[in-house]
Parts: C-alpha cells; structure tokens; sequence
C-alpha cells in the first residue's frame, strides 16, 4: 500500500466521513463526555486503542471468520480489546477510570467501531485497516476536544479541568478569570446539542466554500494537438 492511499485513508477517517459531525455517529459518548476536554479526549483516546487494534485483528483473521457468524466473532474481538483497555484505565488511571464510568466498557456496543470493522477492516489488509481504525478515532476525538473545550470555557470559564487526575499536581487554566458566574446550559445537554450543531454547520459550511471556490476556477486548458 502506497503512501497516496494511506493519506486518502487518513483524511476520509479524519475529516470527509468524520464519525461526530458527518455520519453523527456515537452521539451518546460524544454529548455526555463531552463536559471538558480531559474526558473527552481521555475517551477519545480510549476509542482509537479500541478501533486500531480491532481492525488490526479482525483484518488479519477475515479469511478465517465465517461470514455467517462475522458479527458475532467481530463483537467478541471488539468485548475482548475494550476490557484490555477497560483494565488498564482502572490500574493506571483510577480517578479519571470513576469519571468515565460506563463509557469505556460502552464502547463495545459504539455502532463507530463495529461500522469500521464491518466496512472496512473486514475486506483490506491490516495496514490499511490499522490507518483506518486511527484515523477514525482521531477525527471522533477531534470532535470531542472542540465540543469539550467550548463547553467547559462557556460554562465553567476554565479549560483542562480534572488534568491533575492525569498530571498529578497540574492544575486547570482559568480562562475568564475567577469571578466568572459560568453558563449552566452549557454543561447541560442542550449545550452539547448546540455546540455540536455548531460543530456540523461549520463543517458544512467549509465545505460549500470550498465547493464554490473550484466552481469559480477557470478550467484547465485542453493539451495542444502535436504537430503534424
């Protein structure tokens, strides 16, 4: 696989069919983590552990899974990895383990993860599934740190609250300053429906100017015809 496909790969997962704001897949992690950016990008990075290792798997054992079952072993694969990560959350980073809660064992049943492997990873080879898995979980990830960091700087006017359950002794930066009263619907879930539909809207946005702008380029010329 040459380095063109992997760089189509990484930008279709990235930003052409963003998981948050294209397909508007996972939408329960990504409204109800969202509240600040280290739980957002903590489960975002859980996510991309998941998918990049089970479309890895699964790619590399497709010709040996019967399709009649493929979903059921695929789910299993999926349960098998998200415990792995699920453990390793509770053993390494126990505080920040009891904030997410059930997110993380929750990501088996994320339609994002299944969707990949049975898109993708169940008909290519590793690589460019393990790409595909990545870059994947980046894009949902991007999502999250935009859709944590508006929400936690307009309703609580700080931003990296809970770092020090990563960072021990860090602190969080305070963004407007100690007497701001902070916006409560921010932190609700209408906030995180208005963000994340400002989130789309400029995506949309980008893309119809971006659509216009090479509507509005002269054509290329046409070869001349070689002398007779």
């Amino acid at each position: 696989m040459d380095s063109k496909v992997i760089r189509e790969i990484a930008w279709n997962g990235i930003w052409k069919q963003n998981t948050g704001i294209v397909q508007i897949l996972g939408l329960c992690p990504i409204l109800a983590i969202s509240t600040n950016v280290v739980n957002a990008v903590s489960l975002g990075l859980a996510t991309i552990l998941v998918m990049a290792m089970s479309n890895l798997v699964i790619s590399a054992l497709r010709n040996f899974i019967p399709f009649e079952i493929r979903i059921p072993v695929f789910i299993l694969i999926i349960a098998a990895l998200v415990t792995v990560v699920d453990l390793s959350f509770n053993a390494y980073l126990h505080e920040l383990y009891l904030v997410l809660g059930i997110f993380i064992p929750l990501i088996v049943t994320n339609c994002i993860v299944l969707a990949r492997v049975e898109a993708f990873a169940a008909k290519n080879d590793p690589l460019g599934s393990t790409v595909d898995g990545i870059a994947m979980g980046i894009g949902l990830t991007l999502v999250l740190a935009v859709l944590g960091a508006l929400r936690e700087i307009i309703g609580s006017g700080t931003l990296f609250s809970g770092i020090e359950m990563i960072i021990p002794g860090a602190r969080p930066l305070q963004i407007l300053g100690d007497d701001y009263p902070g916006f409560l619907v921010a932190i609700l879930p209408p906030g995180a429906f208005f963000a994340l539909g400002c989130l789309i809207a400029g995506r949309n946005w980008l893309e119809a100017r971006k659509q216009a702008r090479a509507r509005l380029q002269p054509p290329a010329p046409a070869p001349e015809a070689p002398a007779a």
